[in-house]
């Protein structure tokens, strides 16, 4: 019995796939392959005369070695641990409600509140965020002494800066969660919960036994998303405090872009940093598939 083969693509259609191919080499596989060329090399932005002398695992072994680099990645999976699940209890708590409501064009109007945070730009919310926290004449100090609390210098403090950039990352991307968790909630088919309600499920029982398997991919795919969009942010805490007070909100995008692009020029190095990052990010990525992905059987 001959063996079916499979169907040819019309060269009419590969032609239209040629744009959207040569697009992703050229604005991922080329820069990644280049990085990993570069990450073997001694390449200085300073020295651009100098050849580039193949140095193997050497800044490997430099970056692995390196305390600064530990402290940042330190810096930024505090950061990860504090904000993502704060991010994500809220955007849970957020969708619950926006779920439960039966006003339609007060629904939508929810919906649509929601996706403005998103829309801002990260480098526009690091700007107001220096607004909002300045000790002088910002909103949170102001808001805060009514309260009795005395102004807080929210640029100085090492402690209160970190505190400032998980809030702010937690204002602008807490909606993005609640709209990808709202999602989940939609598929959801109503005999299932009409049938919880009727056999005496309370609503603790009901998302427990019948919403969180439809909610499970959902956080997986927000975990991925958000773990990825956090290694490599650099906008917001760019424009809030440039990674100070000191090295308190230098997260490891800063960190390389300083090694690479920053005061040392070594374009080698950072291109190494990368390299681990994104093996980092894959690691994760897998990490959460395996331990939170479940189908889901209507």
């Amino acid at each position: 019995m001959k063996s079916k083969s499979r169907p040819r693509l019309p060269n009419s259609a590969r032609l239209m796939l040629l744009p959207s191919v040569l697009t992703l080499f050229v604005i991922g596989i080329f820069p990644l392959l280049f990085a990993a060329w570069v990450s073997t090399r001694q390449y200085e932005l300073s020295k651009p005369y100098e050849e580039k002398i193949f140095l193997g695992l050497q800044n490997y072994k430099t970056v692995l070695t390196d305390p600064e680099f530990w402290t940042s990645l330190k810096i930024t999976f505090t950061f990860l641990i504090i904000a993502l699940p704060i991010q994500l209890f809220l955007g849970t708590l957020i969708a619950l409600f926006v779920y439960g409501l039966r006003i339609r064009w007060f629904a939508s109007l929810t919906r649509v509140v929601l996706v403005l945070p998103i829309a801002v730009t990260p480098t526009i919310t690091g700007l107001l965020g220096r607004l909002l926290f300045n000790s002088d004449f910002g909103l949170i100090n102001y808001g805060l002494s009514f309260f009795g609390v005395s102004p807080i210098q929210w640029l100085a403090e090492q402690k209160a800066a970190f505190v400032a950039i998980i809030i702010l990352d937690t204002w602008q991307w807490t909606p993005f969660a609640a709209l990808v968790l709202l999602a989940s909630l939609m598929v959801i088919p109503p005999h299932i919960l009409e049938a919880g309600r009727l056999d005496g499920g309370t609503g603790l029982k009901i998302f427990r036994h019948m919403q969180l398997p439809y909610l499970l991919p959902g956080f997986t795919a927000l975990l991925i998303l958000r773990t990825a969009d956090i290694l490599k942010m650099y906008d917001t805490i760019y424009a809030f405090s440039k990674g100070g007070p000191g090295v308190a909100t230098e997260l490891i995008t800063l960190y390389i872009n300083r090694i690479g692009f920053g005061k040392v020029f070594n374009v080698g190095l950072g291109a190494t940093q990368s390299i681990l990052l994104l093996i980092i990010c894959i690691v994760l990525s897998r990490t959460y598939i395996r331990l939170f992905y479940r189908d889901v059987e209507a």
